[in-house]
């Protein structure tokens, strides 16, 4: 049990610096990883331009499975979180606030960006943030 722990833990390391070598590749300044606070925790908290993206990552074998493992409380807490980030980030004041999914399948990290709003299921997009 404590050997499957360790395994997941590490393909979780793993899948997040997967997605922040994606998001830098596309223009993206990062901001935070594994940021944790007392509301939750963010994986990865990502600026290009006017826009604040706060990324869930997850890794699985199948898109589908990633895309669920997203759970509307996972939502919540990542949405407070982010509030608790922002009131320690006046100078984001005003930017464009999104909520991101980076789905890692096999080696490649596919963006999924606005991948919910509010507590929304996690969409389908194009990948192309």
């Amino acid at each position: 049990m404590i050997a499957e722990r360790h395994a997941a833990l590490a393909r979780g390391r793993r899948a997040e610096a997967l997605a922040a070598w994606r998001l830098r590749l596309a223009g993206w300044r990062i901001l935070a990883r594994n940021l944790k606070l007392p509301q939750g925790e963010i994986d990865i908290v990502a600026r290009r331009g006017a826009v604040v993206a706060f990324v869930e990552v997850k890794t699985r074998a199948e898109l589908a499975t990633a895309a669920d493992a997203v759970t509307a409380r996972q939502r919540r807490r990542i949405r407070n979180a982010a509030a608790g980030f922002l009131a320690r980030r006046p100078d984001l004041a005003g930017l464009v606030l999104r909520f991101d999914a980076i789905l890692v399948i096999g080696m490649w990290p596919r963006h999924m960006p606005d991948a919910w709003q509010h507590d929304a299921r996690p969409r389908g997009g194009r990948g192309d943030g």
